[in-house]
This record gives structure tokens, sequence and C-alpha cells, in this order.
């Protein structure tokens, strides 16, 4: 057994996706500031202090999933503005009543409210 398996690393796990956010974000900072070589960990540290403070600024968002036909779209909503809604509110493959608007998608839940969700996919 290896003991050093059982100690945790010092630095925290960033996911793929953010990783490639901060990325990027380090080589925007790189080029707004001229491209001066050797400030590598400087731009890292600035792009990773912008990206986790945009994403504790920016709300949860959730998702729900409906098939209209042999079409089926992914609504996400934010669940601060979404009046309550509890996902498994519908259950699968339950009968829902949908209006359609530009790129939103309005549900109309069991208890007569709507909720409203943006359109982010739809597959056919």
């Amino acid at each position: 057994m290896n003991a050093a398996a059982n100690i945790p690393s010092p630095w925290p796990t960033t996911s793929p996706d953010r990783h490639e956010a901060i990325r990027g974000r380090a080589e925007e900072i790189y080029v707004r500031n001229g491209r001066i070589p050797g400030r590598d960990r400087e731009n890292w540290a600035q792009a990773e202090q912008e990206i986790l403070r945009e994403s504790a600024e920016s709300p949860t968002r959730k998702a729900i999933v409906v098939k209209v036909g042999d079409a089926q779209y992914l609504g996400e909503y934010n669940p601060e503005s979404s009046d309550g809604y509890v996902p498994g509110e519908f259950g699968p493959g339950a009968s829902v009543p949908v209006r359609f608007r530009a790129d939103k998608m309005l549900v109309l839940r069991p208890n007569g409210k709507v909720l409203e969700t943006t359109i982010v996919k739809k597959t056919v």
C-alpha cells in the first residue's frame, strides 16, 4: 500500500469545464495586457479569481426536459425565481401543457402556476 495515497492533496481539484474557463480567461488577460511574458502565474491567479467570483454571483440553474411529439426540449430555469417549483412535480411520461414563446418554454404546473424556462437544447 502506498502511504501517500491516503494523504489528501493540498491543491483543490477543478472540474474540466472550470479549468478550461480559467485557461481561456488567463489567455484573454495575457493578450489584453500586451502579451507580456513571464506573468503566467499572475494571469492564471487573476483568471481563477474572476471565474470563481462570477460563478458565485451567477444563480444556480436547473433544467427540465419536455417531449413534444418527436422533439425533446431542455429548458433551464432559475430555482430562486421558479415560484416554488420542485423537481419531480411531474411524473415521468406525464402529459404536461406547454407553450413556446421565442426561446422560452412555459410549462403549466399541476398547481396552475407556470414554470418559465429558457430553451437551451432541442433534439429530434
